[in-house]
């Protein structure tokens, strides 16, 4: 394995900013929350935001590519209402309305 859970952790959270156009003063809102080996030639990144349910998982291959089809995971519903929302940077709410809203 060429990749650190390190290195695999940024390359998932660079591919989650870029997916969604993440200008460099939001990105300090995403976090890497775990990168754990899985086999010997991928990683399954967790990313998220701080004080926030709300996970992204990501896998990210030992070539360095990560798989377009992540996973979004949040106890939130769309039903529940954003008030959460209210504090963040108006980027990362449309982002985790945008997420919780496709569930």
């Amino acid at each position: 394995m060429l990749l650190t859970s390190t290195d695999a952790g940024q390359i998932a959270l660079e591919f989650l900013m870029a997916e969604w156009n993440v200008l460099e003063e939001n990105r300090e809102w995403f976090v890497i929350v775990n990168s754990r080996l899985i086999g010997q030639s991928w990683y399954i990144v967790e990313l998220g935001v701080p004080g926030f349910p709300d996970r992204w998982y990501i896998q990210v291959y030992d070539n360095g590519a990560c798989d377009p089809d992540y996973t979004f995971l949040s106890p939130s519903r769309a039903s529940d209402g954003y008030l959460d929302l209210n504090q963040l940077p108006s980027l990362v709410a449309e982002v985790l309305v945008s997420e919780r809203n496709v569930r």
